[in-house]
């Protein structure tokens, strides 16, 4: 099944629907929030959010305007904007679901490893100056238009060209020097 199908699903009650729509999705979106420097516990908190709030607003997706992994890259993009201007991750769709607060055991964070591990290149991501990771992330790893980007940052889109080949320069010296 297609995912506007497992959402449509998920909508008329079939929890089965979402397991699958989550299951086939939880990488991308944990690797989303790890490229952004959060931490593995953060970036875990961050994923649990994503998709507390593509199950409260699932009646709302509408394939006619994108793709159903575009819809969940833009609600990614919220809520880690929202945690970055918050200073903290908002649980407030897994409060309105009566999720539990998340409580990661030490298999939990091996599961979350091994799914970050596969992407190396994210710890060189991380490590870039907080504004450079934010516009490399946007328009490397996203695909976002500079403009769109620029309008998200808050700054002009020479702001965030330069910022971009700044953080890109930066990445590609890490990589030649092995570090």
């Amino acid at each position: 099944m297609d995912d506007a199908e497992l959402l449509r699903l998920t909508v008329q009650g079939d929890p089965d629907a979402f397991a699958a729509f989550y299951r086939r999705h939880l990488s991308a979106v944990l690797r989303t929030m790890a490229r952004s420097g959060a931490s593995r516990e953060v970036a875990a908190d961050l994923t649990a959010e994503v998709f507390a709030q593509a199950l409260v607003g699932a009646a709302r997706f509408d394939p006619a305007r994108g793709s159903a992994g575009a819809w969940l890259a833009g609600i990614s993009r919220n809520k880690l904007r929202e945690s970055w201007r918050e200073g903290r991750v908002e649980n407030a769709a897994r409060i309105r679901l009566g999720m539990e607060p998340l409580a990661l055991n030490d298999a939990d964070l091996e599961q979350v490893d091994d799914i970050l591990s596969g992407a190396p290149a994210l710890d060189l991501v991380s490590g870039l100056p907080a504004g450079q990771r934010e516009a490399v992330v946007g328009r490397v790893l996203e695909e976002e238009p500079y403009e769109q980007l620029a309008s998200r940052l808050e700054c002009s889109e020479s702001v965030v060209r330069k910022r971009v080949s700044r953080g890109l320069s930066r990445l590609r010296t890490k990589l030649e020097d092995g570090s």
